[in-house]
């Protein structure tokens, strides 16, 4: 993404490219566009200060610096219009802006145009902090303070404008929020919608708004046919478990794991030079589960962009947590949540039969054919597979082991490779060097 910095000399500059977690934080105007907006083009030209609009971005720039934030977007001049994928990525406000005059700003501030745009409306409800201004940049309050004055106007409940879950909300009430809103652009009636229902789809400007409305539905559809499948996939988070064990542990300290991020076995292992399977074994209390805990830090550190990652905490006090069905089931939870896409594996055999399909006596024998056409899937990524305490986990253990040799043995030409590691009680194939 784009965003503007501010400068000492109360200036700004457009920097481009910013990924991930070199994203700072930033402040974004939200406002009505008027005829002469400055535009990419021409920040990156260094122009445009003779524009009306330039007077809106210096404006952000310093309610942004006076914030304490030192970077702010502005969608007029920070998205490249020309390019489908960057307005795709359009993201969510922290100031908003209402355009009318501040000595009827009451009557006005209902008025506002503000509040019958398309784009404004997941502006409004996305940021914890949303603060009105005049034209003249005198603050008239913020989210909190007018929530009344909004409800009244938007219809949209204090709830959710004090930031309840919208996953709380039917898609009935979503639209009906929208109802009566423009944008200038049909399609963006859609796709102005997608924030509020956590739903990614590419635009198609040209596509009028009914195949925007009718593509949007159905990955509403979709998305929520995937919400209900995980749902009942669901025997636990391993992602809350490791939470759980470390607080129980005291925690996670470095020391007790970083030596292995440079045993020899471990890095072969991790780069994929040599046998795809990692076995950590030794006597109880050894801190084997907190090894594994760092190890799956330093994956989601070091190849979170390339690689999927997923694991299982075995538990033999647990009943959901100590069996071969509920390793598949975690370990499958994990896989989806991150890439919906691979739903599509288990979308048929779950419309038909519903959460019975993971819990019935045919369970482990589905969960196996899902479990290797998921790994099969020529559109997922490396994956990194652990499974911790495999010992407590009761009942065709063996089984367990074979499905994960079938899969390997049968994996199609062009499919991406899994590496596989188990914890468990044994003599040590890793030890800790001396001190």
């Amino acid at each position: 993404m784009c965003l503007l910095e501010v400068l000492p000399n109360e200036g700004f500059r457009l920097i481009q490219k910013l990924l991930g977690d070199a994203i700072p934080p930033y402040a974004i105007l939200s406002y009505t566009w008027g005829s002469e907006e400055v535009t990419f083009e021409d920040m990156v030209a260094n122009s445009g200060r003779t524009k009306a609009g330039y007077e809106k971005i210096k404006f952000c720039g310093k309610q942004a610096k006076r914030d304490g934030l030192q970077h702010f977007w502005v969608d007029s001049c920070c998205i490249k219009k020309s390019s489908d994928a960057e307005i795709s990525e359009c993201s969510t406000p922290c100031f908003a802006r209402d355009e009318e005059p501040q000595d009827t700003w009451g009557q006005a501030f209902r008025q506002s145009k503000w509040f019958t745009r398309g784009w404004t409306l997941q502006e409004l409800l996305a940021p914890r902090s949303v603060e009105f201004f005049t034209r003249e940049g005198k603050r008239l309050g913020d989210k909190h303070s007018l929530e009344q004055q909004i409800h009244e106007i938007t219809g949209i409940p204090v709830p959710a404008l004090r930031g309840s879950a919208l996953s709380q909300v039917s898609t009935v009430e979503k639209f009906h929020w929208a109802k009566g809103r423009q944008t200038t652009r049909e399609e963006d009636w859609a796709y102005s919608l997608l924030g509020i229902f956590e739903i990614f789809m590419p635009v198609i400007y040209g596509e009028g708004k009914t195949n925007a409305v009718r593509r949007l539905r159905k990955e509403i559809d979709d998305f929520s046919k995937v919400k209900d499948c995980l749902r009942d996939l669901y025997v636990t988070d391993p992602r809350t478990d490791k939470i759980r064990i470390e607080k129980t542990k005291g925690g996670l300290l470095l020391d007790s794991y970083h030596w292995i991020l440079e045993n020899g076995d471990f890095k072969q292992w991790r780069s994929g030079q040599q046998d795809q399977v990692l076995w950590i074994k030794g006597d109880p209390g050894k801190g084997k589960t907190m090894l594994l805990c760092g190890i799956i830090d330093e994956l989601k550190r070091s190849v979170a962009e390339t690689h999927q990652l997923s694991y299982f905490f075995c538990k033999a006090a647990d009943s959901r947590l100590n069996n071969t069905t509920a390793v598949l089931r975690g370990l499958l939870y994990l896989l989806i949540d991150q890439q919906p896409s691979l739903v599509s594996h288990i979308k048929q055999r779950h419309n038909l039969a519903g959460k019975p399909l993971f819990e019935n006596a045919n369970s482990w024998a589905s969960l196996c054919d899902i479990f290797a056409d998921i790994l099969q899937d020529l559109s997922l990524k490396s994956t990194f597979l652990i499974i911790d305490a495999l010992g407590e986990c009761t009942g065709d253990l063996p089984k367990l082991l074979v499905v994960v040799c079938k899969i390997e043995v049968s994996k199609p030409v062009g499919a991406t490779n899994q590496y596989w590691a188990f914890q468990s009680l044994g003599s040590s194939t890793l030890t800790r060097p001396s001190d």
